[in-house]
């Protein structure tokens, strides 16, 4: 058997780091109970266990598995947008790219919130609650519709790229890639020049796929010795009407959508979601996520990267599916709770609102406080109530972020097969993008 065979592929890898950095944070929570100065001794000098390793070891770990993905967000966008804009022979393309996108978009998060109100009324997870009403929480006010529309255009392309503001990065790089197309000689000189950076940065992201089984151990240590679970007791029922509703969304809505839009198998496309999801999982922010599920997409669903380009960094700063669903439930929640009776009239200006805000709320740091904050307020219940479920809101994070990001390969494939841009060859192969999904270091050591 070769050395390859005998190597574990990468989703099994990474469940193995979660299953055993969920154990270990069971562990020390169990170990810390009631104790928080509880020491260990290392040659000779005594340590507290949870500066350590909870605030030492497992977060280190963790923070810097996450800036290693963040790192390559900027870079990967810029350049994989520019290639992808500049190869278009037809620049009217994106106008329709950006309309089928964003559209689709709009479409899964208005049924990802009417999914989430109606599967709260019916299951009631506020009914008969009792806790406290005299919460508060602040929450940053929303941008005005005017400041939306200034905000998407960069005055300092290097700000926004220092910032990461997305909706910039992109409007600068469609704006950059297009004057590459129409620079002639000029413009084909630097089109091959950032064709060849692409590649790099995709291999960059390769190598780094390599750690995850580790920050995600370091990520899940840490979160499992700090979770309450006091807190996800005592709003379990919502906690639940949550996560099923998004295990649903993604498990099934997304497929359902993807088999009607496009006719492509769905099991295929879940099945090659999974490394990227696990990512989404475990980093909880979409961004973070970004240069796993480009990959994702490209090698392993076939989508061409004049497509992915465009629509996986868009679906990471508009599409807010899991967060909208945490919306629905969370109105139903804050209105059973404090006794508030909502009419159709008022669930439809939530569905509208928790849509419309998806995209002129997105880059605004806090962006799904904020989302719910205006849903509150628009059919007058207290903005207050945020600070009721803020407490399982980390868990619910990851999972939302999980959909998320399968929402935006759906897209995608939508999309890129309605442009005669996906390759069907690649994504009905099973192996597709897998070979190199592993980097053998000892050979790279070899040969230099």
């Amino acid at each position: 058997m070769t050395t390859s065979n005998k190597k574990l592929s990468l989703t099994l890898r990474i469940v193995i780091g979660m299953a055993a950095g969920i154990a270990v944070g069971f562990f020390f929570q169990m170990l810390l109970a009631g104790a928080d100065e509880r020491h260990l001794s290392l040659l000779g000098l005594s340590i507290p266990l949870k500066a350590f390793f909870v605030d030492g070891i497992f977060h280190v770990g963790g923070e810097i598995f996450i800036a290693s993905l963040r790192m390559l967000v900027v870079p990967l966008v810029f350049v994989s947008l520019v290639c992808g804009t500049c190869s278009l022979s037809d620049t009217s393309k994106l106008g329709r790219l950006g309309g089928k996108s964003i559209g689709l978009y709009l479409i899964t998060t208005a049924i990802a919130i009417s999914f989430a109100i109606a599967a709260a009324l019916l299951i009631g997870p506020g009914v008969g609650v009792d806790m406290q009403s005299d919460a508060t929480y602040d929450v940053s006010s929303a941008p005005t519709l005017a400041q939306v529309f200034i905000n998407i255009f960069p005055n300092n392309p290097i700000q926004s790229m220092a910032s990461g503001n997305m909706l910039q990065i992109i409007v600068f790089a469609v704006l950059f890639g297009l004057a590459v197309a129409l620079s002639g000689k000029t413009g084909e000189r630097i089109a091959a020049m950032f064709t060849d950076f692409n590649e790099v940065i995709m291999k960059l992201v390769t190598l780094l796929m390599n750690l995850a089984p580790y920050g995600v151990f370091f990520l899940m240590a840490k979160l499992f010795t700090t979770l309450g679970f006091s807190t996800i007791a005592s709003l379990l029922k919502y906690f639940l009407v949550v996560l099923t509703v998004l295990v649903i969304h993604g498990l099934v809505v997304y497929p359902v959508l993807l088999k009607a839009l496009s006719g492509l198998n769905p099991v295929i496309f879940l099945k090659k979601m999974r490394d990227a999801a696990l990512f989404g999982f475990s980093t909880s922010s979409s961004n973070a996520t970004l240069p796993v599920t480009m990959e994702t997409v490209n090698k392993k669903l076939g989508v061409n990267n004049s497509i992915s380009s465009f629509t996986v960094p868009l679906g990471a700063t508009i599409n807010m599916d899991g967060t909208a669903i945490m919306q629905g439930v969370a109105t139903v929640f804050i209105a059973q709770v404090f006794g508030v009776d909502l009419t159709l009239t008022d669930f439809l200006m939530v569905i509208l609102t928790a849509t419309l805000a998806s995209i002129g709320t997105a880059g605004v740091p806090g962006v799904g406080l904020i989302m719910l904050a205006m849903v509150l307020q628009q059919v007058g219940l207290p903005v207050e109530g945020i600070a009721l479920i803020i407490g399982v809101d980390r868990l619910l994070d990851m999972t939302r972020t999980a959909v998320n990001i399968t929402g935006d390969a759906m897209v995608s494939c939508v999309v890129a097969k309605s442009e005669g841009e996906l390759d069907i060859d690649i994504y009905n192969n099973p192996r597709a993008g897998e070979k190199d999904e592993t980097i053998d270091f000892h050979h790279l050591k070899d040969q230099t």
